[in-house]
């Protein structure tokens, strides 16, 4: 009878030694979206095997930028290093196979054994005279466990993005797998962790590329089934180099702090290396969908900050209300910011309508909710006031008796401005600016009638006669 098909388990498997990294943040989204999209698992995995410098604080970092971007993983938070004697028990299970040995050799002897093969034009990979040595000639000394590496044919990594990838075995070391302390290395509970959580599909940055090919002889040398493995070329800045520092922000949170909201993000890292098509903007349900290890271009992306912005404004403008609402208040406790009251968020709902369109970022779209969020009396900016003369003030001055019996609707507030400006011999593009001025106290806002609309009747005429009288001092 043969074996019913596994079901798909990816995992996202970062070091805690700082923040989220985009291009981590990427690789948890890529593992994200293949399992989600075929009703598997995704699993999450601390490396924290380097105890000098994994920090809780770090640990904490890459789970808040997780859940900033929405991507929820299965089950318990694995720690790689309360695993150790796990990693290893299978050392020394190699070792009875006899696929592993115990190397006696010291740093000062692998040295000078490095040092006579660049003399004599060598490999300087390190051969060690223990690897067919008799267990009866063993020392009671310190020694590593290494894995027996074939030194003959080659190690061929069949690579769902890099394709057939050949590496020589006798270019490959015999890796050690547990120093001489004991404690295994990072090559070697990799494995362990991936084969023990089931781990069938291994995507990541391409800068693992190589340690796949050591790792595969783990797999062999154990007798367990090779993941796929989907190596995923690096991000780029806009200049074509490694995305470091010097190109802007790098770690999620940092987005996060910038007011880009998740769902752009998402559809922007998913477009980053990958693609469906000549599809640019798509919902979560749909990359799910469409998402695919085919898909995934050999060169590296580069990162342009100008699309990122093009798609949040997109997602922004379809966003229901009161998720804005829930992100806007994220962005804001994220940024060290004072919280919106129950009247500004009351105000944020109403007006959202109108503050959504073209906004790129939360920033822009709280610049144009000023007039929600500031209150009497409006102190106009700089350029807001000089759209406030005398002349203006005067006109506004006539104005508000012309409102104060209209109904609070669109279409009356036209008629009524429209009835004004003919009285007055001008037109509404004069009367434009002034009234944004008055009613938000900044000249680029939504439109005059949606914020009279949202700030309601009583509010739009006591801003307007706040600088109508402000005029007539």
């Amino acid at each position: 009878m043969s074996a019913a098909p596994s079901r798909v388990v990816t995992r996202f498997a970062p070091s805690p030694t700082g923040f989220l990294h985009i291009g981590g943040a990427r690789t948890a989204l890529f593992n994200w979206l293949y399992a989600r999209g075929r009703d598997g698992l995704f699993l999450l995995r601390i490396e924290d095997t380097d105890r000098a410098r994994s920090t809780p604080e770090a640990t904490e970092a890459i789970l808040k930028g997780l859940a900033w971007l929405g991507l929820d993983h299965d089950g318990e938070v694995i720690s790689q290093f309360e695993r150790a004697d796990r990693h290893a028990e299978v050392a020394h299970e190699l070792l009875a196979k006899g696929a592993a040995y115990k190397c006696f050799s010291t740093q000062e002897e692998i040295e000078a054994f490095r040092e006579a093969a660049r003399a004599e034009g060598r490999s300087t990979l390190f051969q060690s005279p223990w690897r067919h040595a008799d267990p009866a000639t063993h020392p009671d000394l310190p020694y590593v466990v290494r894995l027996k590496t074939p030194q003959e044919g080659e190690t061929v990594i069949r690579d769902e993005v890099q394709g057939a990838v050949k590496i020589r075995n006798d270019q490959l070391d015999d890796m050690v797998l547990l120093r001489s302390d004991g404690t295994p290395v990072y090559m070697l509970a990799v494995v362990v962790d991936d084969h023990d959580m089931g781990v069938t599909h291994v995507i990541r940055g391409d800068d693992h590329l190589n340690n796949a090919a050591r790792q595969m002889g783990i797999y062999t040398a154990m007798g367990w089934e090779l993941p796929v493995y989907a190596h995923i070329p690096l991000i780029h800045g806009p200049d074509g180099k490694k995305l470091s520092k010097r190109h802007g922000a790098l770690g999620a949170d940092e987005y996060q702090k910038m007011g880009y909201p998740a769902a752009g993000m998402r559809n922007y890292l998913a477009r980053l290396g990958w693609s469906h098509g000549d599809d640019e903007f798509f919902t979560d349900d749909q990359a799910k969908e469409w998402f695919d290890l085919n898909g995934i271009g050999k060169s590296p992306a580069r990162f342009d900050f100008k699309k990122l912005e093009n798609l949040c404004g997109q997602h922004i403008a379809v966003a229901e209300d009161a998720a804005l609402l829930q992100e806007i208040e994220a962005f804001l406790d994220a940024t060290g910011r004072e919280p919106l009251s129950t009247e500004q968020r009351d105000g944020l709902l109403r007006g959202m309508y109108s503050l959504k369109e073209r906004a790129k970022s939360f920033p822009e779209l709280l610049e144009k909710a000023e007039f929600i969020l500031a209150s009497r009396p409006i102190s106009p900016d700089e350029k807001a006031e000089k759209a406030l003369d005398t002349v203006s003030r005067g006109i506004l001055g006539k104005l508000t008796p012309h409102l104060q019996n209209a109904s609070w609707t669109r279409d009356e507030l036209e008629a009524e401005m429209n009835r004004f400006c003919e009285e007055q011999g001008t037109k509404f593009g004069k009367l434009a600016a002034p009234l944004r001025a008055a009613l938000a106290g900044r000249s680029v806002t939504p439109s005059v009638f949606d914020m009279m609309l949202v700030l309601g009747q009583e509010e739009s005429l006591a801003r307007l006669q706040d600088q109508a009288a402000d005029g007539g001092a």
